[in-house]
């Protein structure tokens, strides 16, 4: 084989059509890639150190681009939606309505890409992992933000009256401290997203549910 057949025939197959993206591929220099296409006889030899710099460019990019964090201890807005059906975890706007780059260009991420979350409280306690593998993290993470959890997730609260009536003291009327179910969005103030690897969502998940069994308020626990 010719190394110019060799350097075409891998091109098609990591569906490349640069000498500089075969390169990265291959995990050799752009140089080296051209003098393979000069090449008039490839031994069984050098096609074999071709593959072994390919593994090990593999592995160190898998490595490398596997786990990303996208935000760290992030603090939530809990602004409404436009609707005001939900709780966003916060708007790409500044206080003057105009678009803020860095909130933007965090929320594009946050949609863009699959991975792990957690979620803090206002002591940076974890209380809430979850996974974004079908749909994206900014998905996810506003319905887990706003689903009701019902027993799962509750804390001690007093039932006061929202309709219009007059206040009365202790004395007149007794209002008995229970345990109430709360959405996220009541407990969560800080959150991290990570951009990871599809094939390693599931187990990175169940990993950080086992990992904080006993502080989070999740109801499942997962197996690896």
């Amino acid at each position: 084989m010719k190394g110019i057949e060799a350097i075409d025939a891998l091109k098609r197959k990591f569906s490349v059509t640069t000498d500089k993206a075969l390169a990265a591929k291959l995990g050799i220099s752009i140089q080296a890639v051209r003098n393979w296409t000069k090449r008039s006889n490839v031994t069984s030899r050098q096609f074999a150190g071709l593959i072994d710099s390919s593994t090990r460019a593999a592995r160190k990019d898998a490595q490398t681009n596997a786990l990303r964090p996208v935000v760290e201890f992030f603090k939530i807005d809990r602004d409404e939606s436009s609707l005001k059906k939900k709780r966003m975890l916060f708007r790409a706007e500044d206080g003057h309505k105009k678009t803020h780059p860095y909130l933007f260009g965090l929320m594009n991420e946050l949609k863009n890409n699959h991975g792990i979350y957690i979620f803090f409280d206002s002591r940076g306690q974890a209380i809430y992992a979850g996974k974004a593998r079908f749909q994206s993290l900014w998905i996810e993470m506003t319905a887990a933000f706003n689903r009701n959890r019902g027993e799962v997730q509750g804390i001690k609260r007093v039932n006061h009256p929202t309709h219009r009536v007059s206040y009365k003291t202790s004395d007149e009327k007794t209002r008995q401290i229970v345990e109430r179910a709360v959405p996220l969005h009541e407990l969560a103030i800080y959150f991290s997203a990570y951009r990871v690897d599809d094939a390693m969502i599931n187990k990175l998940e169940a990993l950080l549910v086992r990992s904080f069994a006993n502080n989070l308020l999740n109801k499942r626990m997962e197996k690896f």
